[in-house]
C-alpha cells in the first residue's frame, strides 16, 4: 500500500456523545503492561511521549493501536485522525507484522468525532473529495488494509467511533458496551464507510434500523446481529482480541491474505459471482507452490491434526 501524507484537513463532526439515558459504562481494568512501540516514534522499546493522541504498542507480530483521548470518550479530533491513519499505515507497510489490534484508553472505544473541535470551526471544512484518496474525515477509515485489523470494543462505539469499528475485520466487544449511530440526532451523515459497511456486514434491514433510529444497540444484540464477532466479560476486550491477533498471526499467512483478501473482494468488488470465482482462483493458485504443498507435508507427517498449527 502506498503511503500518503496526511493533509491539513478540517474534520467533519461524529457525535462525542453525552447520552441522558440511564446507561453506564464502568471503567475497565488495565491489562499487564507491554513495552511501548510508536511506528513513528523508532519501534519496540521507545518511549511513549506523553499527550500523543494515538499511541502504538508492539508484542512481536501483533500491534496495538489505541486511541489515547479517555477525558473525552476517546473522541477524535484532526490529530488524532492524522495519527490513526498513520499508525495503520504503518502496519499495513511493516513485513514483520501480521495482525493489529485497534482499542480505546481509558474504558471507552470511540464516541466519534470531537463536537466541540467542530463547534469551534470558524473556516469552512476542507474534505478530500476523492475517497480513493486519504485521509477520511475519521482518519483511516478509507484504508483497504492487506493484513487483519481486529477492533476491541469496549464502552461506547458510536458514531464515527461505529464507523472505526467496523473498519476492523472482527469485533471484540464487552459485555457492557454500547454501539450505534448517535450522529443521527444531530443530523451528521454517515461519511466514513458507515452506510457501505454496516449493510454489507449485518444486511440492509438491521442496517436501516440502526442508521434510521439512531438507537443504542447492546453487546448481545450486536452479536446477534453479526456486529460483534466475541462478547466477553468487562475490562477484557483487549486481552481476547490479543489472543485472537495471537492466533491469528500464527497461520500460513500469505494463503490467509488471499483468502481474506478473495472474501472482500466478492463483498464489495467483484462485478459478478463469476469475476468473484476468477478472483479467487487466479489469487488462490499461487499459494498452492507457496504455502500449501508445505502444509501437506505437515499433514502426512501427523502435524496439525490436534488443532496446533505453526506457520514455520
Amino acid at each position: 500500500m502506498a503511503v500518503r501524507h496526511v493533509r491539513p484537513f478540517g474534520l467533519i463532526l461524529r457525535a462525542a456523545f453525552h447520552d441522558k439515558t440511564s446507561i453506564r459504562i464502568k471503567k475497565n481494568t488495565r491489562f499487564t503492561s507491554v513495552k511501548s512501540y510508536s511506528t513513528s516514534t523508532g519501534g519496540e522499546g521507545a518511549q511513549t511521549a506523553a499527550g500523543q493522541t494515538v499511541v502504538s504498542e508492539r508484542r512481536g507480530p501483533v500491534v496495538i493501536v489505541e486511541i489515547n483521548r479517555p477525558e473525552v470518550r476517546n473522541a477524535v479530533n484532526q490529530e488524532t485522525a492524522g495519527r490513526l491513519l498513520e499508525e495503520l499505515q504503518a502496519f499495513d507497510r511493516d513485513p514483520e507484522l501480521k495482525v493489529a489490534v485497534l482499542h480505546g484508553k481509558g474504558g471507552n472505544f470511540c464516541a466519534g468525532y470531537d463536537l466541540k473541535m467542530l463547534a469551534n470551526e470558524k473556516a469552512p471544512l476542507k474534505l478530500e473529495q476523492d475517497v480513493r484518496k486519504d485521509p477520511g474525515p475519521m482518519g483511516p477509515s478509507r484504508l483497504q488494509l492487506s493484513k487483519p485489523l481486529i477492533a476491541a470494543v469496549s464502552g461506547f462505539a458510536v458514531a464515527g467511533g461505529l464507523e472505526l469499528a467496523l473498519l476492523a475485520d472482527l469485533r471484540v466487544v464487552e459485555e457492557s458496551a454500547i454501539m450505534g449511530v448517535f450522529c443521527r440526532r444531530f443530523g451528521v451523515p454517515l461519511i466514513d464507510g458507515g452506510t457501505v459497511r454496516l449493510p454489507r456486514l449485518i444486511g440492509l434491514s438491521r442496517a436501516l434500523d440502526l442508521i434510521l433510529t439512531g438507537r443504542p444497540v447492546g453487546a448481545q444484540e450486536a452479536l446477534a446481529y453479526g456486529l460483534a464477532n466475541r462478547v466477553v466479560p468487562n475490562g477484557q476486550a483487549l486481552q481476547a482480541s490479543l489472543q485472537l491477533a495471537e492466533e491469528i498471526s500464527s497461520f500460513p499467512q500469505r494463503c490467509l491474505r488471499a483468502d481474506r483478501s478473495s472474501a472482500m473482494h466478492s463483498s464489495f468488488d467483484a462485478s459478478s459471482f463469476t469475476q468473484a470465482l476468477q478472483h479467487e482462483f487466479d489469487h488462490g493458485v499461487p499459494v498452492i507452490q507457496e504455502e500449501a504443498i508445505r502444509g501437506a507435508t505437515k499433514f502426512v507427517g501427523g502435524e496439525g491434526r490436534g488443532g496446533k498449527f505453526s506457520s514455520d
